[in-house]
């Protein structure tokens, strides 16, 4: 609808500046195209003619009025007004409205496609866990967020590829193996004295078991230093492939699973560490490494190796986002836990100190999940092992509800995570109301069947039968979509999908029990199934972005 406004009204001015009713002027490359926050303001508003009041040096509402005047017989245009100092309101004709049923129909699975990132390279970093458990329901909204603004952004033109890093290197994962190996020793029914920094769940127990079933004895007399390695990388062999079978459970694809260690071990940490000593931008201070960071924004310098010469996690993610850039991605986008805030300011002054505009990152930190049961809150600690598992709770309430609720507000906002809720099959549950919708419309077409009506073609149906304010305001709400998908891959923003197919199913609930879509008119049936069909295309293509599957029975 912008498009055919901003087209339509650059057509008017060019012809009106041909005729000399307005001065020849070039119009700007983009004005703002919105829509009003009161329905009787028109459809989109327009600020052209303030645009072009300083270029032109004539009042806005005059131009204004000429392009209003040029624009009288454009049958996509029931009226258009002069408001305020200028500003142009359009109301679009029923009969466009109808045109654009015709043309969601057309596009089907592909409507809500738009060429808005215009092919730029885009890498998501997201999930990430740490290999020391089994992912939770934090990493479980993590990877739905991640997840669903891939297939946004793909839907919205950019080409994306979707990355896991893996933290395999580092005093955790010794942790982790030490934990297994004490473990191990209690099978044969040694007393181990077990530190409150090892890992404590269950699963460590079951590693444990697995080792003694596959390897017997063989480390019960060993020194822990001699066998850290093994345990570390059974622990971590076995934890990932979990992590990987419950992300594939979860509809979570990754193109990428990129490992610490390859870094470490190819010398590429070392290797930036030395190319930024180079520049000055790394420098020695009481036997430490440091990088300057407050030179580049952040509140203070940071260490980068530590005196005893271990190399700090900064130093990895310097190495990985200089990676990253080299890689050719035109944007990057992480998505972190929201206890990494203060973590970001530092990255970003690693990359502008790399020589890399800091603005290509974007980083989108996601809040806690509350879980909550009976109205109580669950508690979740993974070094303790008292947490719920995020397929727990998938073999609970199910992937499309997790997945949706995970979905329905803004990542850095908490979440409550109603479990009673997420497994009531009614429309209080957020995920059941939109499915719902879409199920409702295909009973539709299968009474339909029953009753042996085949619907035509859609050029053939008389679309200016649907002409009821409810069926207009629903049939510019499905045109919003394309808007919707590319307003919520620029704004790395993907609840604004389950905004928007919460308001839909609300809207066709609505209309369900007001309306009948199979009549007694024969040509009403055939309009109105149409704009069944185009809703239920739309209710599926909008969930098919968030990863939940539109059911055609309930």
């Amino acid at each position: 609808m912008r498009k055919v406004i901003k087209e339509a009204v650059e057509e008017a001015f060019k012809k009106l500046s041909e005729k000399g009713e307005l001065p020849v002027a070039e119009p700007p490359p983009s004005h703002l195209i919105s829509v009003p926050k009161q329905e009787q303001h028109g459809d989109y508003a327009s600020n052209f003619a303030l645009v072009m009041a300083s270029i032109l040096k004539m009042p806005p509402k005059k131009i204004a009025e000429k392009i209003q005047d040029a624009l009288k017989d454009n049958p996509d245009f029931e009226k258009i007004e002069v408001a305020g100092p200028g500003f142009l309101n359009f109301f679009f004709s029923k009969s466009f409205w109808h045109k654009c049923l015709l043309d969601i129909k057309e596009r089907g699975e592909g409507f809500g496609h738009t060429d808005t990132g215009k092919g730029k390279r885009v890498l998501v970093e997201f999930v990430s866990a740490n290999p020391t458990g089994p992912l939770h329901v934090g990493h479980g909204r993590g990877a739905a967020v991640g997840d669903s603004l891939c297939r946004i952004l793909r839907a919205a033109g950019f080409e994306v590829e979707s990355e896991y890093y893996i933290n395999d290197v580092g005093n955790q994962m010794n942790t982790l193996g030490r934990s297994v190996y004490l473990r191990y020793l209690e099978v044969f029914g040694k007393e181990v004295d077990f530190p409150d920094e090892c890992y404590k769940g269950e699963y460590i127990k079951d590693i444990a078991r697995d080792i003694v079933s596959e390897h017997g004895k063989r480390f019960l007399e060993e020194e822990l230093d001699n066998c850290l390695e093994f345990f570390v990388k059974e622990a971590v062999s076995r934890i990932f492939r979990s992590i990987k079978e419950d992300l594939d459970l979860f509809r979570v694809h990754f193109d990428n699973w990129f490992s610490e260690r390859t870094l470490h071990d190819s010398g590429y940490v070392e290797e930036t560490i030395s190319l930024l000593k180079e520049k000055g931008i790394i420098y020695e201070k009481d036997g430490a490494l440091w990088f300057r960071t407050s030179d580049f924004g952040d509140e203070k310098d940071r260490v980068v190796k530590r005196s005893n010469g271990v190399l700090t996690y900064f130093a990895a993610d310097i190495a990985y986002h200089r990676k990253k850039f080299e890689r050719g991605y035109d944007l990057l986008v992480d998505i972190w836990g929201a206890d990494h805030h203060g973590y970001v300011p530092r990255v970003k002054a690693a990359i502008k100190a790399l020589g890399h505009d800091p603005e290509r990152l974007h980083v989108l930190l996601v809040q806690l999940v509350n879980l909550l049961e009976g109205g109580r809150l669950r508690a979740m600690s993974t070094r303790a092992g008292e947490f719920v598992t995020l397929r727990q709770v998938l073999d609970d309430v199910g992937v499309d509800a997790t997945r949706f609720i995970f979905l329905t507000r803004k990542c850095d906002s908490h979440l409550d995570f109603d479990l009673d809720l997420a497994r009531k099959q009614s429309q209080e549950n957020p995920v059941y109301y939109v499915q719902y919708a879409h199920a409702r419309l295909s009973s539709v077409f299968a009474i339909a069947r029953e009753r042996g009506i085949e619907t035509v073609e859609p050029g053939k149906v008389e679309l200016s039968l649907l002409d009821d304010p409810e069926e207009i305001r629903l049939m510019k709400f499905l045109a919003r979509f394309p808007e919707v998908v590319s307003g919520s891959a620029v704004s790395l923003e993907p609840h604004r999908i389950s905004y928007y197919l919460t308001e839909l199913a609300g809207m066709l609930h609505k209309y369900y029990t007001r309306h009948r879509f199979i009549g007694d008119d024969p040509g009403l049936t055939q309009a109105r199934l149409l704009l069944a069909d185009v809703t239920r295309t739309v209710l599926k293509n909008g969930l098919d972005l968030l990863g939940v599957e539109a059911p055609e029975k309930m």
